[in-house]
């Protein structure tokens, strides 16, 4: 047993985190406190550590094992039951996508040479305001489209 140094609590070892450093071998702060703390943190500082996160896995060795990973057997199931999650999840999203592709490939649909916000010509993609309407379709590069996502909600319904 051992008493937390956060909550004051009397827990077993089990319920801490194992540290080296530590005469006991595990750490002073239960592993509950630990989590709270780490929440609080992220919530708190989220821009700083988002881009953090980017950085990091954008790291030459992750992005290496990332792709090593996909050509394996156990990769490529894992890949094929995230597509099948996101088919079943957002089905009307699914449809709008499949659509605007085949209308693309037969020619029925440009596809825009620049973002139709900021005139970037890197990486245009076509953007949904509303999935029910799948042809209206307005053409945004990557940055601009993860703003609009992240201050905006799609029509699904």
């Amino acid at each position: 047993m051992k008493v937390c140094r956060e909550c004051n609590q009397e827990k077993p070892l089990c319920a801490f985190y194992k540290h080296s450093k530590m005469a006991d071998g595990h750490l002073n702060k239960c592993a509950e406190c630990v989590k709270d703390r780490v929440k609080k943190h992220r919530n708190a500082n989220i821009e700083k550590v988002r881009q953090y996160d980017k950085q990091r896995a954008n790291l030459p060795h992750r992005t290496e094992a990332r792709a090593n990973y996909q050509k394996t057997d156990q990769g490529k199931i894992s890949r094929k039951k995230a597509t099948e999650s996101y088919r079943k999840r957002y089905p009307l999203k699914y449809a709008a996508h499949v659509i605007t592709r085949n209308y693309i490939r037969d020619g029925k649909l440009k596809v825009a040479d620049s973002c139709s916000i900021c005139e970037s010509t890197m990486l245009v993609q076509a953007h949904h305001d509303d999935y029910t309407k799948p042809l209206e379709v307005r053409w945004l590069c990557l940055k601009c489209h993860h703003l609009w996502h992240r201050e905006n909600k799609p029509i699904y319904e």
